[in-house]
């Protein structure tokens, strides 16, 4: 007898475990009559893929037509905990009970789910099986979260920042060597392995450590703030693993060193080019790259500049200085429409997807810098010149001359402390004073 020949009420009751399932209403001979023509079956097991502590984890495996597919729960147990002939948690691990309970309501689910597509489909697949279950199953380890986090961050065009912690994660995946991993694996000798493993193999700064750490810190506070973890487990804060970056010092350009590239003759067309979109970038408040390259005609109007930052969405105007005008009449020959981009790197755009503009966004920010060291040479100025000394150069000059308050307008910073953390390394006249006057007595 077909599966679909039982009524609608023993559908709702068949999943349940016959124990708790008086037998007048139904018997153990009717689950296994409906268990045997299921096309697709799930059971309990314990995979044999350790994670770093060397424990297994457990999973529910579906089967169909003598091929596999697992769907974790998210626990992991050492192998001699593992009761292999009746599929359960051994009473000698702490949590059997739990995670036994676990083992049946996922189960359940599960067959619950298979039930609904042999009533819905008359054939489907385990890659079918395996998309309907993604929508309702819970993240439960490092591996699923860490997938979600990169999915948002690339939905919402965020593709700087997805590149970054795909990589930083990454690096985790391979200095842990495990396919499955738990958020309690992340204690903080583990951690501390991590690092030694990023500054010895990997040859990172101290500062790429950190921004590493970041990254495990924010999927663990995200992971605690869904029950996925308790936080008793978590590794960073005070006596703990702590975060700290080291101070960099930022240098830009001097005015003097400003003018010589606002003056400087003997360019080629190209280092030209890269100059003036630097100075772009400078006369724009230290307008970032991405958003400088974006810039359109219609972004102009009124003598005023409109636009809205990549890094953050904000919405900022500017006024449009005249030297930015004397700029803008080099490109003005090569306006195609009014809505056309300003500069050409990406007039040549296929599509307008966040993706593509990113890549040619990124590429022309290396061309730009290489162009850039050449016109720094020939304009005999001994610094490292790239794009995003423009920010600093503006930070500065800006440092001794502007209220905190306007700047942190300037920047679009949420709060003033981040200005204030931001400026640190330009804010010197104060202090130069200071010192001046302690030691000229």
């Amino acid at each position: 007898m077909h599966v679909l020949e039982y009524n609608s009420m023993l559908f709702q009751l068949i999943w349940i475990q016959p124990s708790v399932v008086p037998m007048l209403y139904l018997g153990k001979y009717y689950i296994k009559k409906i268990k045997k023509n299921m096309s697709a079956r799930a059971t309990i097991t314990l995979r044999k893929k350790p994670n770093c502590a060397g424990h297994f984890p457990l999973a529910i495996r579906i089967i169909k037509e003598r091929k596999a597919i697992y769907n974790y729960i998210g626990q992991y147990i050492p192998l001699n905990h593992w009761d292999k002939k009746n599929r359960v948690v051994r009473k000698s691990n702490p949590n059997a009970s739990y995670l036994n309970s676990l083992l049946l309501a996922r189960l359940g689910e599960i067959n619950r789910t298979l039930l609904k597509m042999e009533l819905e489909h008359k054939e489907f697949t385990l890659q079918q099986i395996k998309k309907e279950l993604s929508t309702d199953t819970r993240i439960q380890g490092f591996k699923e979260l860490a997938k979600a986090h990169l999915k948002e961050l690339e939905e919402n065009s965020k593709l700087s920042r997805l590149k970054s912690d795909q990589t930083r994660i990454n690096h985790l995946y391979a200095y842990c060597g495990a396919k499955h991993l738990e958020f309690r694996d992340l204690d903080e000798e583990f951690l501390k392995g991590f690092c030694t493993y990023l500054k010895n193999d990997k040859n990172l700064s101290d500062r790429s450590v950190a921004n590493n750490l970041v990254v495990i810190r924010t999927l663990f506070n995200r992971a605690i703030r869904m029950g996925i973890v308790d936080r008793q487990y978590y590794p960073f804060g005070k006596g703990r693993v702590q975060i700290k970056f080291p101070e960099t010092r930022k240098i830009g350009l001097s005015p003097e060193e400003i003018r010589k590239l606002e003056t400087i003759d003997t360019l080629t067309k190209y280092e030209k080019h890269a100059v003036n979109v630097w100075l772009l970038s400078f006369y724009f408040a230290g307008m970032r790259i991405s958003d400088v390259l974006k810039l359109r005609w219609t972004d102009i109007r009124d003598g005023r500049l409109y636009y809205r930052m990549n890094k953050n969405s904000k919405q900022l105007s500017l006024i449009v200085p005249e030297k930015v005008n004397d700029i803008l009449e080099d490109y003005k020959q090569d306006q195609r429409s009014d809505d056309d981009y300003i500069l050409p790197e990406l007039k040549m755009s296929l599509s307008q997807s966040p993706k593509d503009i990113f890549g040619r966004t990124r590429s022309a920010n290396g061309a730009l810098n290489k162009a850039l060291r050449k016109a720094a040479k020939k304009a005999k100025i001994d610094k490292n010149l790239t794009m995003h000394i423009a920010r600093h150069s503006f930070g500065q000059i800006a440092g001794d001359k502007i209220s905190i308050q306007i700047l942190q307008k300037l920047y679009r910073h949420s709060s003033v402390t981040t200005t204030m953390l931001y400026q640190s390394n330009f804010m010197t006249e104060e202090t130069d004073k200071a010192l001046e006057t302690v030691i000229n007595f």
